[in-house]
């Protein structure tokens, strides 16, 4: 079955840059580049699977797994309260989970205006999280 290419299998292929957090053979973690809040971070498999539904289950476990170690990290650098999780799968045809620093439940709304950082403030942050994994 072909599957169409998307954004996230060009950065996991290396044809676009990202702020990339960590990766495993089977999964990526990187900022998203137009976050809800401050340490927004986006973790895919390299799978190229659109719904989340249609993961396996050890593919849902390892993918939760890995989410875990990066959403701990987040929570160590990033002033929250708590990391909250969020998998939409509207945008890109490819299974993500959004890990989202909050304090209040308003901080997991999409709609909000995103906050702007400039690159050497996204490297800061993907730096930052990175050291804490």
């Amino acid at each position: 079955m072909a599957h169409t290419e998307t954004i996230f299998s060009k950065i996991i292929k290396g044809e676009i840059p990202c702020y990339k957090i960590a990766e495993d053979d089977k999964h990526l973690a990187f900022l998203d580049i137009m976050p809800v809040t401050k340490g927004h971070v986006l973790v895919i498999p390299k799978e190229p699977i659109d719904y989340y539904f249609d993961l396996s289950e050890s593919q849902m476990n390892s993918l939760h797994a890995f989410a875990k170690k990066i959403a701990l990290a987040v929570k160590k650098v990033i002033p929250c309260k708590k990391v909250g999780l969020s998998i939409v799968g509207l945008e890109v045809p490819h299974v993500h989970i959004h890990l989202i620093p909050m304090n209040a439940v308003s901080d997991m709304n999409f709609s909000n205006p995103r906050p702007q950082f400039t690159k050497e403030e996204f490297e800061e942050v993907a730096n930052l999280i990175r050291s804490n994994i």
